[in-house]
């Protein structure tokens, strides 16, 4: 075992021993009442490597099923990285979940993650992350989409010309992060020279290290790193906005261009318009927020079409005649979206098998009851799409891929759930789908291709992945 994985180990048991003494130690009068049935596992540590080993397995779900089936299908107990845990289940448990935002239940996010995303107002993370989706309604609407797809099919193109055509074997995830992070880097700030974008990357990948990483902050820790790298890009970001100020002023530009220039135009509820580096804070969260969740989904698509001949052939079907209805170079529109209907089932089969967010975090501002048993106060909740994502109860035979699940409206409310529920689910859900089905519009009409490791598994930490990134070998479509 390599030095720093022992590192991180030793330094993940101090931190959950430094996060959890103060309860098991003082444990809060409100912990009264019938809790629900579970095991909070190991003194201090919980039960946090066992979840985390079953993901390095590739089982996640299995954490939370067998505890379903051992303790309740309705809720559990345990103990996850330092607090004191219920984990709902179900529908009913997502229901309740995501509908008592704000009421009974708010957002949790380790106190590390705002020391990687200060905010320039002082406001906590969780108060950015309303307020990122109030705006984002307004910047990413339905007529901004519209404009957005030939510029998304265009990057696309770019990107498997410079990075695909040329190559016989490639390892996918890596150049499925660099498709969505120049297509980010493009629609939300301007930026699409593959040279400054590559440049432009480096930081955001020290970043996403940093953000699943232990979080000691001593220099060359992957959390340090991921501070400065923070830190860099607010600056890099200020230069940029103020220097787009001065061209809108000077209607040097549009403002309609991308992303940034509608939210320097909008004012906010109150009328007034965002300081500069509330914006950086805000364009920032955009280009992490885009930076890996669609290029998992994306790596997992390419996977499960090496996997199912059949699977492909239909969405190469669909595809090609859309293609065939384009004039030679002409871009994908709004109009032909709208027809990769089986291509879209494929990518929403994706998500349930294998979505890229396996759960969240939230926190109980209030004592209270749910199916008979009592929530006290303070106790940290969390809800998994693995309890009913892969739950015979809502999907049959769930560990097959059928992308026909998804035709028509057959799916039980707060079943599927990859992109959350309720105020928080995630915003940029429409955006996501643009930028996958442009993506794999592009790819299946150019190439087939083959897995080089067939046998292999997903590592889940904690986004799933392919066992290497998935490296295939490609082969040239006849046309």
């Amino acid at each position: 075992m390599e030095f720093s994985l022992l590192f991180n180990v030793f330094a993940l048991v101090c931190i959950l021993i430094a996060s959890a003494l103060t309860f098991w130690l003082v444990k809060p009068k409100s912990l009264v009442g019938s809790l629900p049935p579970g095991t909070i596992g190991w003194p201090i540590i919980g039960e946090s490597f066992e979840y985390l080993k079953k993901g390095w397995n590739g089982k996640p779900q299995e954490f939370i099923h067998e505890r379903m089936a051992k303790f309740s299908p309705q809720a559990f107990k345990t103990s996850l990285f330092g607090a004191q845990t219920v984990v709902l289940c179900g529908a009913a448990g997502n229901k309740f979940m995501f509908s008592n935002e704000n009421k009974l239940v708010t957002a949790w996010w380790p106190a590390s993650i705002d020391k990687i995303f200060p905010s320039s107002n002082q406001s906590s993370s969780n108060e950015e992350m309303k307020k990122m989706r109030k705006l984002l309604p307004h910047v990413l609407r339905g007529e901004a989409l519209r404009d957005y797809v030939g510029t998304m099919d265009s990057i696309a193109r770019r990107h498997l010309d410079s990075d695909w055509s040329n190559h016989d074997e490639v390892t996918v995830f890596p150049l499925a992060k660099m498709y969505t992070f120049w297509l980010a880097c493009r629609l939300f700030i301007s930026i699409e020279d593959p040279i400054h974008v590559a440049k432009f990357s480096k930081p955001f990948e020290l970043i996403a290290s940093g953000i699943y990483s232990v979080p000691i902050n001593i220099p060359g820790t992957s959390f340090n790193k991921a501070i400065k790298a923070s830190e860099q890009i607010r600056r890099d970001l200020r230069i940029i906005i103020k220097q787009r100020k001065i061209d809108l002023a000077e209607n040097k530009v549009s403002p309609t261009q991308d992303v940034l220039s509608r939210m320097l135009l909008t004012p906010d509820e109150d009328g007034k318009f965002m300081h500069e580096m509330d914006v950086a804070d805000k364009i920032l969260g955009l280009l992490i927020g885009g930076h890996d969740t669609a290029s998992i989904t994306i790596t997992f698509i390419v996977k499960y079409l090496a996997e199912l001949p059949e699977v492909y052939d239909e969405v190469v079907k669909e595809q090609m005649e859309i293609m065939k209805s384009k004039e030679p170079g002409e871009l994908l529109n709004w109009d032909d979206m709208q027809k990769m209907k089986y291509s879209w089932n494929v990518a929403c089969e994706v998500l349930r098998l294998n979505p890229p967010l396996q759960g969240a975090f939230r926190q109980a501002i209030a004592d209270f009851t749910y199916s008979g048993f009592s929530i006290p106060k303070g106790w940290k909740l969390y809800w998994s799409a693995h309890s009913t994502h892969r739950n015979p109860k809502y999907f049959s035979d769930p560990d097959k891929f059928n992308p026909l699940r998804f035709e028509g409206n057959k799916l039980t409310p707060y079943t599927y759930v990859p992109f959350g529920g309720g105020p928080r689910m995630c915003p940029g859900i429409e955006y996501a789908r643009l930028e996958i089905l442009a993506f794999m519009h592009n790819l299946v009409t150019r190439f087939k291709w083959e897995k080089v490791i067939p046998n292999d598994i997903v590592i889940v930490n904690p986004m799933p992945v392919p066992e290497g990134d998935l490296p295939i070998r490609l082969y040239r479509r006849e046309t």
